[in-house]
């Protein structure tokens, strides 16, 4: 007799929001219930039903278990009202529900359909801890290029703060009004803020993707943006390591002035570069320090060729890359960046 294996453990979360009959929005866990033959003859096992993941609502309300579960038969994901009646479906052969398209309304379903989020952790449970790294340089060091790098090719996520700003306000978020006053009177943002939107972004990326290794590029800009950071996460929290981009200014200089041509950014020109690289010595700097007297600091020469660069980024990220990420080939965007093949005209 053939030995039968045992499929990988379903430690997988769905939050189902925003259905026409809400009382199929909720929480919904790994399925316990007990081996048992499908409509298509398949015998389910725990957490499995039709030899894919299944989930049953988190109040255990549903008269249907799974609640949430694949039909072979039918070749679409389902989930059930409270009766056991099914409410909606998503036809397709994804491994996993689809939280990429709009689900469909099915026979006892009211519109509209529910939108789904898949979570990698249990949401009423704390977060697991990300593993942070800092990411410090002068205007035109580099950081974005070897972030994108890293983020591309390694597996790690890059947040910009600024970037995040941009959003939040954009948006019109919580704290929109806020960051607008602020930048409308030339003062920087509040750190509770500033760090709260880390905080939040690294949450999300971690619930949604299961991906725990983040770059925070700009981050801290200061020793007062450096106790934010203790005021969100505690000062008993380990301090993360920093990458620090070093480069002369006359290389920055000149690589900030060659791009100018392609960017139309306002602030690539001479007075510009000079005030910001300024800026950088006088506010940000003092937290480099800071992290070298501490050990947490490692310097990298950025004037150096590319691919020299991202060797030393890439080994000192090499602790926490997952070997997926490790063994992939280069794309045509890294040669790109890397300066192993030019960019395409535009």
């Amino acid at each position: 007799m053939a030995e039968i294996t045992e499929p990988k453990r379903n430690t997988f979360f769905i939050e189902v929001s925003g259905a026409g009959i809400p009382e199929v929005d909720g929480l919904f866990v790994p399925s316990t219930a007990p081996p048992a033959e499908s409509e298509s003859g398949t015998v389910s096992s725990p957490g499995y039903w039709n030899g894919r993941m299944a989930w049953d609502r988190a109040d255990g309300k549903s008269q249907r278990s799974p609640a949430l579960s694949y039909s072979n038969s039918y070749k679409s994901w389902r989930i059930c009202r409270l009766d056991g009646h099914l409410a909606y479906d998503a036809t397709c052969d994804d491994e996993m529900p689809p939280t990429d398209r709009e689900w469909h309304v099915y026979k006892k379903g009211v519109a509209p359909a529910p939108e789904i989020v898949l979570h990698h952790s249990d949401p009423r449970l704390p977060c697991p801890k990300p593993n942070v790294i800092f990411v410090l340089g002068g205007p035109g060091a580099g950081k974005g290029t070897m972030c994108e790098l890293a983020e591309s090719q390694l597996g790690w996520t890059h947040l910009s703060t600024g970037d995040l700003l941009r959003r939040e306000r954009e948006s019109g978020g919580p704290t929109a009004a806020a960051i607008e006053k602020s930048l409308t009177a030339g003062q920087l943002v509040p750190n509770e803020i500033v760090v709260t939107l880390l905080k939040n972004a690294m949450e999300n990326v971690t619930r949604t993707t299961g991906r725990k290794n983040f770059l925070l590029d700009g981050f801290p800009r200061s020793l007062n943006n450096l106790e934010g950071w203790y005021e969100i996460f505690g000062r008993e929290a380990e301090l993360p390591k920093m990458l620090y981009f070093e480069c002369p200014y006359e290389v920055l200089e000149k690589r900030i002035l060659g791009r100018a041509k392609y960017t139309g950014r306002s602030d690539d020109n001479i007075e510009s570069i000079k005030l910001r690289f300024d800026t950088f010595k006088a506010e940000t700097l003092p937290t480099v320090e800071l992290f070298k007297s501490k050990n947490k600091c490692v310097e990298i020469d950025t004037s150096l060729e590319r691919q020299a660069v991202y060797a030393v980024v890439e080994n000192h990220l090499s602790e926490f890359t997952d070997d997926e990420f490790a063994a992939k080939p280069l794309t045509e965007r890294a040669e790109m960046l890397l300066g192993l093949r030019p960019f395409p005209k535009s």
